[in-house]
């Protein structure tokens, strides 16, 4: 990996933006795209969108979408004590909750340090050492001695706390160790993809951004397949890798390529667009493993959007997502970009009636 691409993924990782507050990677993204494409163009809830026009108004819309927004928590209630309770955004585990540091960001911007609280093993011994928590009941500590300290830093009800991690290689150089793959992943794919692409005349309309709180309900989705009419829809998003077990019949490996994810829950690819995936994959020779999930992503809504779209994700899979540590590897993201260039530089107007074929 070049050390370009590798400042880019620390950039994105590093920055902080849960559900209803993404706006550092929106801003990121802005910026970023804004050379890249011929309009850049955001819906009413804040997922934003860089189009590359065809001239020809009757080729296909292919949308590329990310999502912005990264597990976290929202505060929801200040003790007397000056301790917080929290709403949790997006899925987590309350193992991986305790004892941990995070940034609470306050209504004016301000970044305010926090860990979150665990009951040390001395204090346990009157239950033999067991505890069954739940992720409400954890509350995060700042070191405020009260309710009234606390809010004189301006803290107030709806500010968002977001895990506080440093991106690093592992020591072979052939993972990287992050925050927020899941899905800043995403994000970085779509920069790539474009950049890749900035030269090469396209057969179709491009539509490439992310969306908002998809960690929530897949909600941005909703509102941006609705406004951008795509005839062609792929999410690029993070999995979770089930590869430590050592049982060989499990989804999700590191190192084995690109993700052809045939099913979860709320989506079960085309046949005319798995054939079409694995014809690309195969063609250019680029490493992929079929994937099988328990959880969604925005192709779920975006599929029944417009009368159907056919939809698919393009993904890589990383382990202990949903935590502040995840580890992805190097070879997976560089396959999936591969996908994603190809299947964006075939997808013409033939080819999409190809997909649509019934």
């Amino acid at each position: 990996m070049n050390e370009k691409l590798f400042q880019r993924i620390k950039e994105l990782t590093q920055l902080q933006a849960t559900s209803g507050n993404e706006q550092n990677v929106r801003n990121y993204l802005r910026k970023q795209i804004t050379p890249l494409v011929d309009e850049v163009i955001t819906d009413g809830l804040g997922g934003i969108f860089g189009i590359r026009h065809h001239q020809d108004s009757d080729a296909p819309r292919v949308m590329v979408v990310a999502h912005m927004d990264e597990v976290g928590f929202m505060l929801t209630n200040i003790k007397k004590n000056g301790l917080f309770r929290v709403q949790p955004l997006g899925g987590w585990n309350p193992m991986v909750v305790q004892a941990q540091r995070f940034t609470l960001t306050t209504r004016k911007g301000n970044a305010i340090p926090v860990i979150s609280g665990s009951i040390p093993p001395h204090l346990l011994r009157e239950a033999d050492g067991k505890q069954n928590t739940k992720v409400e009941d954890i509350l995060f500590d700042g070191g405020f001695e009260s309710k009234e300290e606390a809010e004189s830093f301006g803290i107030q009800p709806g500010d968002t706390i977001v895990p506080e991690t440093q991106t690093i290689y592992t020591a072979n150089k052939k993972n990287i160790i992050a925050k927020a793959w899941d899905n800043r992943y995403g994000c970085t794919m779509v920069l790539e993809a474009l950049e890749t692409l900035k030269d090469t005349r396209l057969d179709n309309t491009l539509i490439a951004g992310a969306n908002i709180q998809e960690e929530v309900g897949l909600r941005g989705a909703q509102v941006s397949t609705t406004l951008l009419k795509p005839d062609i829809f792929f999410a690029v998003d993070c999995s979770a890798a089930n590869d430590i077990s050592g049982k060989k019949d499990e989804f999700g490996y590191l190192g084995k390529g690109t993700l052809i994810r045939i099913y979860d829950p709320g989506f079960i690819m085309l046949k005319n667009m798995r054939e079409f995936l694995l014809d690309m994959a195969q063609t250019h020779k680029i490493p992929y493993q079929y994937y099988v999930s328990k959880g969604n992503t925005d192709a779920s809504v975006a599929h029944l959007k417009n009368n159907g779209v056919p939809s698919s994700v393009i993904g890589v899979v990383a382990r202990y997502i949903h935590s502040h540590q995840t580890l992805f590897n190097i070879a997976d993201f560089e396959a999936a970009r591969e996908l994603l260039v190809q299947v964006i530089k075939h997808l013409d107007k033939s080819t999409v009636n190809t997909i649509y074929e019934r």
